[in-house]
């Protein structure tokens, strides 16, 4: 990496922020479709064309006859009118007492993709759950976090180990990746010092992260036990195979 290379870091946030997550080194993964950490039963990394683009737009509710009865059912065994139900693709309620800014980007609706409708899922509450590292304007590294209830698979590794600490219980990093382009810069542990910086903002007295040593560098997703250490890490649980690296904060 040049001493005039421009770093900048963009939260995912918006549709725009999305289509910056990188592809990853093996081609047979992928950010924009991978559910492997919300998903502990069915979650996958795999690449799934579906998921990059907006579903297909549902189909136009059928008009309501004339009537001035609003509980009458539609005709020809249609479903029910409910006046007080605003549907599955309303937008939610504002609340005015809920985290966030006049000028926090808008939630993703009903047709965005899928991984980006998940990424935004906590949002209001919490924050942004990814971040993209720019080398020179190019998308060179990405890494997905969250508090621990965001990603079931995580509590299901930590669940191994009942040593570890209940209280409090922590953020977590599912996901460090560098494009291949991008490997041996140093550009995956700044991303991860912008991580930890913004979640000991946040109020985070922990973080933990999850790397598998059953899998190839390729397609492990929290990279290595070596990487964390030099990241500020510390081996909180060993394994053979799903080691638990922990960073305290405060």
């Amino acid at each position: 990496m040049s001493s005039d290379a421009a770093i900048r870091i963009v939260d995912v946030t918006d549709e725009a922020s999305f289509k910056l997550l990188p592809l990853c080194a093996d081609p047979g993964f992928d950010h924009r479709s991978c559910d492997y950490w919300e998903d502990e039963v069915r979650g996958s990394k795999a690449a799934r064309a579906s998921w990059w683009q907006a579903p297909p737009p549902r189909p136009a509710p059928r008009p309501r006859p004339l009537t001035d009865n609003p509980f009458a059912p539609i005709p020809d065994d249609g479903p029910s009118f409910n006046p007080f139900d605003p549907g599955a693709d309303a937008e939610p309620t504002h609340n005015p007492f809920a985290p966030g800014t006049a000028d926090e980007p808008a939630r993703a609706t009903a047709d965005a993709p899928a991984k980006l409708r998940l990424l935004d899922r906590g949002r209001p509450a919490f924050g942004s759950y990814a971040k993209v590292l720019l080398l020179d304007g190019e998308a060179a590294v990405y890494a997905q976090f969250g508090p621990l209830s965001a990603y079931p698979r995580a509590q299901q590794v930590r669940d191994l180990y009942p040593a570890l600490p209940a209280s409090p219980l922590p953020a977590v990093i599912t996901c460090i990746a560098s494009t291949a382009l991008a490997r041996g810069q140093g550009l995956a542990r700044l991303l991860v010092e912008d991580v930890v910086e913004d979640l000991a903002a946040r109020g985070f007295a922990a973080i933990e992260t999850y790397p598998d040593l059953t899998l190839g560098v390729d397609q492990a997703s929290a990279a290595t036990p070596a990487f964390w250490e030099a990241c500020g890490f510390e081996l909180a649980a060993a394994d053979d195979r799903y080691p638990v690296m922990r960073k305290g904060l405060g």
